[in-house]
């Protein structure tokens, strides 16, 4: 893949980088027909990632630790479009059965659910991990630990100055996940993504990867400074030589990450 260290006072010449998606798209779409999916949390991510499961024809298995009075009406609603909903916990029967795992940003991948899960080796992913695998569209992916929004947003509307379509979410508010199934395949996904939803991506694989800057942060999810780097570094573990890796030449941290794209 090409590498890229940029700095501030350098200038640098424009362009995208396309070519083929890999396992996605239709293929992986008619495959989850029939399924059953457990999403475990339902904010915003895991309810968008459970309503295209059921529009896909899998079937929903949801569960939330919250109560069911604190839910948002868009959690409690996924009861009328079929899902089996739990409130309060996630109790064994809400992974009764699964074929497959989709866990919000917010959950840790050490909640004693998905151990238990894990050990009896169901696939877990994220919402981030789903949506790329659903949709045909190139990703941008940009993460760091500061001004990830802002350059997410300003490359978006940069982006949209050109003849295909784009989307901007991820991250930024909007789960890819609500856009997957009606987003074209010839069009750019730029997605502001965080070290949460990094670490439940497997095949997850970005065109463009992006990371602006790295200083510690969210180490009571991580427990350590490294264990964070890891996580923000898995933007790249997919990329193929086809791809391309940008990284921040200004701060050292980020620069240092390029053996590892």
């Amino acid at each position: 893949m090409a590498i890229i260290t940029l700095r501030r006072d350098v200038s640098y010449p424009t362009g995208i980088f396309v070519s083929g998606n890999g396992e996605r798209g239709a293929t992986y779409r008619q495959s989850l027909a029939g399924k059953t999916v457990s999403v475990v949390g339902l904010a915003k991510s895991g309810v968008a990632a459970a309503r295209l499961i059921r529009r896909l024809g899998g079937r929903v298995l949801a569960s939330d630790s919250s109560p069911l009075e604190a839910l948002p009406e868009e959690a409690r609603g996924l009861e009328r479009l079929g899902c089996t909903l739990w409130a309060g916990g996630h109790p064994d029967a809400a992974f009764a059965g699964a074929d497959l795992v989709v866990v919000s940003p917010g959950v840790p991948l050490e909640l004693p659910a998905l151990v238990a899960v894990r050990a009896r080796e169901v696939p877990i992913i994220g919402e981030l991990e789903l949506a790329w695998r659903v949709m045909e569209a190139d990703v941008i992916a940009i993460t760091g630990t500061n001004g990830k929004t802002t350059t997410t947003a300003l490359t978006g509307e940069l982006l949209r100055t050109q003849v295909r379509p784009v989307l901007v979410g991820g991250n930024i508010g909007t789960p890819l996940a609500e856009h997957a199934l009606e987003f074209p395949g010839d069009g750019i996904v730029v997605a502001e993504v965080s070290s949460f939803q990094l670490d439940a991506v497997d095949r997850f694989r970005p065109r463009v990867g992006a990371i602006l800057n790295i200083t510690p942060d969210h180490l009571d999810r991580h427990g350590t400074f490294e264990h964070y780097l890891e996580a923000k570094a898995r933007i790249f573990a997919n990329q193929t030589p086809t791809d391309c890796a940008v990284l921040n030449a200004d701060d050292p941290v980020t620069a240092g990450l390029g053996g590892r794209a």
